[in-house]
């Protein structure tokens, strides 16, 4: 009997569903037959002002939005009727526990039926916040208004989404920030450029500030490329000057020439190290005293020893060669080379008995001839030089006391023209004696073009 019972309320449920289904249709039909009345054209009334007519116009959009979702509603309601108007005899095999089901159902689709008409009124509630302008013509149809309503929302979006760009790019770093003038309406290229716009001022400010910085710290190294530059091209007038005055009046005057010029370049080189000197004491705190090299009591013995069985005018200068490992350096005049270079071998407390190298050089002023000597016994060494006149380079040659000396002094008479008296086989090694000049000497030039 409660079975019976059950299908008979089911029954009478659907009954009453389909009444309302019907009811719902007639009003839809109601509210679209008043919607198309009131949509008169706004020329009728000529004395409505035109938010009147937006007004008017929005009402009827929302009213043919609520009919819309009515008719819907309607259709979604009468397919749900249908399929629960079952015959009661269909289902009469049906236990109590599919009817509970079945009812449990119809009650979640009448909840979704409500919720689906709550969203109807909010979607024409905002379809009338969102009406068109004044000036458009009332009889636009929904699909127009649905149009413009959509060009809106993708307008809003994309003015979010810049806004949310101009965030990013403000958060990448305040050095780099845009002017806060910016108008908020600025697309993604506008805040692009003015980003590379701020990064191109930062790169150009950093490298004013490195140029000030190099500036302040190379003062003082311009000033002293600027005395160098000056002192090179003091000495190579005073070269010039002393060839010329050399070709004109011989080799005598040629000496005093060399002489002055030396001398000239010399004083020059003291007074830019003095003013340097001042500067640097005005700016900087003094520098430490330079330690002595530890070779000095090498120099200081060659010498002593030297001077003591030779005279003291043999020797033309002495010092440590700090840019060749500290190495004690001997310049013998020119006169008294060969005298030194004998006492060095044989001398029991130096005994420099082999030679490393000898070579000559051309500083245009002058010529040189330099050679490094070592002790095997006392394990130390020694360089000898000796300064030649470059317009007639000749000294005697030390073939006779070291053999090495043989090939080298003939390299420096092939390549420099430097002539070595008393030397066992003096010849051009590798140019051959036909050759004109010599290409090691700063002045040379090639008799061939073609070579």
């Amino acid at each position: 009997m409660s079975g019976d019972k059950d299908l008979e309320r089911l029954k009478k449920e659907a009954v009453a569903k389909a009444k309302a289904e019907a009811a719902a249709k007639r009003k839809a039909k109601e509210l679209a037959a008043q919607g198309a009345s009131e949509e008169a054209p706004a020329d009728k009334s000529s004395g409505d002002t035109a938010d009147d007519l937006a007004k008017k116009k929005a009402e009827a959009v929302a009213k043919a939005k609520a009919a819309a979702a009515a008719k819907r509603k309607a259709k979604e309601l009468a397919a749900q009727g249908a399929n629960e108007e079952a015959p009661a005899d269909e289902s009469s095999g049906d236990t109590a526990d599919d009817l509970a089901k079945k009812k449990a159902e119809a009650v979640a689709k009448a909840k979704a039926a409500a919720a689906a008409k709550r969203k109807a009124k909010e979607l024409a509630e905002q379809g009338a916040s969102e009406e068109a302008p004044a000036d458009e013509s009332s009889g636009d149809t929904v699909d127009d208004l649905a149009k413009k309503k959509a060009a809106a929302v993708a307008k809003a979006k994309a003015a979010a989404a810049a806004k949310r760009k101009a965030k990013e790019l403000a958060g990448q770093g305040a050095s780099e920030e845009a002017p806060a003038d910016e108008s908020p309406g600025d697309t993604a290229d506008d805040l692009a450029k003015k980003k590379a716009a701020a990064v191109a001022k930062a790169k150009a400010a950093a490298a004013a500030k490195r140029k000030a910085m190099g500036q302040a710290n190379g003062g003082d190294e311009g000033d002293d490329l600027a005395k160098k530059k000056a002192a090179a091209v003091a000495k190579a007038k005073a070269a010039a000057a002393a060839k010329k005055k050399a070709a004109e009046g011989g080799s005598g005057s040629g000496d005093d020439a060399k002489a002055k010029a030396i001398a000239a370049a010399k004083a020059k080189a003291a007074a830019a190290a003095r003013a340097k000197a001042g500067k640097g004491a005005a700016t900087e705190e003094p520098a430490e005293p330079k330690q002595p090299s530890p070779n000095q009591k090498y120099l200081d013995k060659y010498v002593e020893i030297i001077k003591k069985h030779l005279g003291e005018e043999v020797l033309e200068d002495s010092y440590i060669n700090n840019l060749s490992k500290d190495v004690p350096t001997l310049v013998a005049k020119r006169e008294a080379y060969y005298k030194i270079a004998e006492f060095l071998k044989f001398n029991e407390s130096l005994g420099f008995d082999y030679l490393s190298e000898i070579h000559g050089s051309d500083f245009e002023t002058h010529m040189e001839v330099y050679a490094h000597l070592y002790s095997y016994k006392n394990k130390q060494s020694v360089a000898l030089k000796v300064k030649l006149d470059r317009e007639q380079p000749e000294i005697e040659s030390v073939a006779r006391l070291w053999a090495g000396a043989d090939w080298p002094e003939c390299e420096a008479y092939d390549l420099l023209g430097i002539r070595f008296t008393g030397h066992p086989n003096l010849r051009r090694i590798m140019l051959g004696e036909e050759w004109i000049g010599y290409p090691l000497r700063k002045d040379y030039e090639p008799y061939d073009v073609e070579v």
